[in-house]
């Protein structure tokens, strides 16, 4: 049976949909079917937490297929999936894409208000129920993971990076900025492909994916969210085609609102010393990442 050997571990929000799929367009890649299988993170909620039901998304994989994989997104977050992957597979290889927490705790709320788990609509209200979200409280009867929504917590990827490197062999970690991908995406894919051990396929467009959207009607969206629901109650994993379809056109794209600038203060307060943190893991200076006058030395100064 066919086994991943690299796994797109995180972060939400941080260009893994487009990275995903552009490498399971490669000849030499076999990529999970389903997205974000979620099997390792045993601390969190798991989508396929039966092995030989998460084995079987790889069963298509050839010798042809160099590099096997599967991209979930909550597996940085988790304190447990690392040690797991390990366990599983001791030559496994892992991808990290990163960007600017500040504007990914933005996102990733639009995202689980989009998906249905977030009943919050207003963000700065959102945030303010951090502790809350963080014992469980205060979520919607769809919400999966409470701790999902507690948005200071999720999005503190310096601090996330950090264990995955105590657990891994730096070695087997290959990280990518967000905002890099964006200015070279071929240089970077290429990257990618040499960190895998992968040919060049000659790929020259770099479509993103996941951009920002909304639901049309949110009553549709609410019967997809019960049969997705009763899925996972009975164990059913083959896809309602007619239901899919419907939920693919209820959905709108739009450019997201900005931040106002006294949120923005409010989070770059919040992630400074974690953006610090993975300043020092990456050596490389953030602080572009700050709107404001700070720069990381002038962090560094009030905090030693």
């Amino acid at each position: 049976m066919p086994k991943p050997n690299f796994f797109i571990v995180g972060a939400p929000k941080a260009g893994t949909t487009s990275l995903a799929f552009w490498l399971s367009a490669h000849p030499n890649v076999y990529f999970s079917p389903e997205k974000e299988p979620h099997h390792f993170n045993s601390d969190d909620h798991r989508s396929y937490p039966d092995l030989a039901a998460y084995e079987a998304l790889f069963q298509g994989a050839t010798e042809d297929h160099l590099a096997i994989g599967e991209a979930s997104t909550w597996y940085l977050y988790s304190k447990e999936a690392a040690h797991n992957i390990e366990a599983y597979r001791g030559d496994a290889r892992y991808i990290v894409c990163l960007r600017n927490p500040i504007e990914m705790a933005y996102s990733l709320h639009e995202q689980k208000v989009f998906l249905g788990y977030e009943h919050i609509l207003d963000f700065e209200k959102a945030w303010s129920l951090n502790a809350d979200r963080a014992e469980g409280k205060m979520t919607s009867t769809w919400c999966r993971n409470p701790r999902h929504l507690d948005y200071g917590s999720a999005c503190l990827i310096g601090e996330q990076l950090e264990r995955l490197l105590g657990t891994v062999q730096r070695s087997k970690v290959h990280t990518l900025l967000l905002d890099d991908v964006k200015d070279n995406p071929r240089q970077h894919y290429l990257q990618v492909l040499s960190f895998l051990g992968l040919p060049d396929d000659g790929r020259e467009t770099f479509p993103l994916r996941n951009p920002a959207k909304e639901r049309k009607s949110k009553l549709a969206h609410t019967l997809m969210q019960t049969m997705v629901l009763l899925k996972e109650t009975l164990g059913i994993r083959k896809s309602f085609g007619l239901l899919g379809g419907l939920e693919k056109k209820n959905v709108t794209y739009r450019d997201r609102d900005p931040l106002s600038p006294a949120m923005r203060e409010v989070l770059e307060n919040h992630f400074r010393d974690d953006i610090k943190r993975l300043s020092g893991l990456l050596d490389r200076d953030l602080s572009h990442w700050f709107k404001g006058s700070d720069t990381l030395d002038s962090v560094a100064k009030r905090t030693s």
